[in-house]
């Protein structure tokens, strides 16, 4: 346990819990299972498996290495492995700044969809009653006013979560949360899978199609795959070094960097199978994004009868938990790093006021988005031309310095202080898969994070290019 005056983890189930939530959010609900739909199937699927063994587990190992060897967030504990390499964990910490402003934002709109289903259950007048989803979508996103107001609470709640500190806030919470969360999972799944035509949902999903490959197919397959493997497990977002610095000394960082990919892919998988049998049940689109889940999924449960609101209910809160603790995760990384700077000049880790600045910070982004209306307002200025200020946070982090980060990490480790993390992992386990996290970290995860920036960066500025339409199909 961390003895900086930051907190620690008590329990080692505490900080496994605390890590598989960082790992599923929202993304794990929609992109994940329409990605595997939409590239093969579970010709797919092998090729992410593949990605979080070669890619995510060597990098999820090193993560977690830093933070308990240094017992600081992103910025120092790059800068004990080598002082050149601090202005990684800067990336690194700047990216929970950039995501919060609009996860906050959807996150409150899943609040916003668990309450009206609730009301709908008890006949109160903050209900549905009847209104077709995308309408109701529509005159949601349009309303800044009640917009704000539930990205407010959910902002708040996060905020507060992560000011009670690691063990009264952030582990209490996912400790209960992260076991709720799967309960309800499978109570959806099963639901959903009964449902009338649910069972072609899952062969959207599952059934292999490995003409995906042929061609060029096996670059978009290999980048689809990689770089959701790579997102979905918080790679490169300052989180798991936090996380990793609060962790007991006795805990094994093999088992921990297993189980998190592990847990985090069954996850996606069961979003999947409850999400897609309900989708297909009713004849509707399966497209990826905030569509998906706020308007298709809401006529699936308007057309349940009386059943719907109480399975919408159970379906939203369920959302709110993934993206609530990937929540209180993201800003705990942001949090850590600033504590480590008060610390370093001789200060207090003040837990109180960095939280009250990373609050404001974020409150001013999402203030930005809530405006913008999820890139339905053309009055709102966006820079670098992308369609939605979400684009803009969203480029910054996701799509430039989560994989930046990912790749220096892997040159840090592999090459400049190659064997670094060794006795660290070593103080908790027999560390027999060090050959293996060696050769991936030296020679397999700088090439594939190179890929992925270059699909990432591309995706934003050069989609339009007749190369990149030829590379990615």
């Amino acid at each position: 346990m961390s003895d900086s005056g930051k907190g620690g983890f008590k329990s080692n189930f505490g900080f496994l819990m605390s890590a598989v939530g960082v790992a599923i959010g929202l993304g794990n609900i929609w992109s994940f299972p329409y990605k595997m739909g939409a590239n093969g199937g579970f010709a797919f699927l092998l090729v992410y498996i593949l990605m979080a063994v070669f890619v995510g587990y060597p990098l999820l190992l090193a993560e977690f290495s830093l933070g308990r060897k240094s017992g600081k967030g992103a910025v120092e504990a790059f800068r004990q492995a080598n002082p050149r390499f601090a202005f990684t964990g800067v990336f690194e910490t700047a990216v929970p700044f950039l995501l919060l402003c609009f996860y906050c934002l959807l996150g409150g709109m899943v609040m916003r969809y668990a309450v009206v289903n609730f009301g709908d259950i008890i006949g109160a007048p903050f209900g549905l009653h009847g209104m077709a989803s995308s309408d109701f979508f529509g005159s949601f996103v349009s309303n800044f006013k009640v917009l704000a107001i539930f990205t407010l609470i959910f902002l708040g709640m996060t905020s507060y979560v992560v000011y009670r500190g690691i063990e009264q806030g952030i582990e209490k919470f996912c400790s209960i949360g992260m076991p709720v969360l799967f309960v309800m999972l499978v109570i959806t799944v099963i639901r959903c899978c009964t449902l009338p035509n649910g069972m072609e949902g899952l062969r959207f999903m599952f059934k292999p199609d490995f003409s995906v490959f042929a061609g060029t197919g096996w670059f978009k397959v290999f980048a689809t795959a990689g770089s959701q493997m790579f997102f979905s497990i918080s790679l490169g977002s300052g989180a798991l070094i936090a996380y990793g610095s609060y962790m007991r000394k006795e805990d094994n960082l093999e088992k921990s960097a297993l189980i998190v990919p592990v847990m985090d892919t069954a996850a996606a998988l069961l979003a999947g199978m409850a999400v897609f049998p309900a989708v297909f049940s009713e004849g509707l689109e399966p497209s990826a994004g905030p569509g998906l889940l706020f308007v298709s999924l809401q006529t699936v449960f308007d057309a349940m009868g009386k059943a719907g609101p109480l399975f919408g209910f159970i379906f939203y809160v369920l959302v709110f938990v993934a993206a609530f603790s990937s929540s209180i995760g993201m800003m705990e990384g942001g949090i850590s790093a600033l504590m480590d700077h008060r610390i370093r000049k001789g200060k207090p880790a003040g837990r109180g006021h960095v939280t009250v600045l990373i609050t404001l910070t974020t409150l001013v982004g999402s203030v930005l988005v809530a405006l913008d209306q999820l890139g339905g307002n053309p009055s709102v200025w966006k820079p670098f031309g992308l369609g939605s200020w979400l684009d803009v946070f969203d480029l910054g982090a996701e799509g430039i310095l989560m994989p930046l980060g990912g790749f220096l990490t892997a040159i840090l480790l592999g090459w400049s202080r190659r064997g670094f993390i060794d006795d660290e992992v070593r103080l908790s386990s027999d560390y027999r898969s060090r050959p293996f996290v060696d050769f991936c970290l030296r020679y397999v995860s700088p090439i594939f994070m190179a890929i992925v920036i270059f699909v990432q960066f591309s995706s934003f500025f050069f989609s339009g290019t007749g190369w990149y339409k030829a590379l990615m199909g």
